[in-house]
């Protein structure tokens, strides 16, 4: 952004000293620091706003296009919601359809294990 060579910069730190001072340069360089900090901030606020409003466009203009082919289309199949009786409306599906052949929970016989014997005490 700002190209600042070393002899510009050793130009701006001798102006800074004679100008400023030895002494109140820290508290000036964090004046100057905030100021910076703020500055970056304010731009990226603002550089995320713009973002945000392009983004709405988009969806807007997004939103125009799919009304436009919805209506389109519904002019072409004008039918198409009413549906004849024996149509089915949803996929039907049986168990075995959905997990293959497997036995369900209840088909399956858990394992018989052996129970404990109680110790006796010594």
């Amino acid at each position: 952004m700002f190209d600042v060579g070393s002899s510009e910069l050793l130009l701006i730190i001798i102006v800074a000293v004679v100008v400023i001072g030895p002494k109140d340069l820290p508290r000036a360089l964090y004046k100057v620091g905030q100021v910076v900090g703020k500055a970056r901030a304010m731009s990226r606020h603002f550089r995320s706003g713009i973002d945000a409003m392009m983004r709405e466009a988009e969806m807007e203009e997004l939103q125009k296009k799919w009304a436009e082919e919805n209506r389109r289309i519904m002019e072409q199949y004008p039918n198409a919601d009413a549906l004849p009786d024996d149509a089915p409306v949803e996929p039907e599906f049986d168990e075995t359809t959905i997990i293959g052949n497997k036995p369900s929970a209840s088909e399956v016989e858990a394992p018989q294990l052996p129970l404990p014997t109680p110790e006796k005490p010594a």
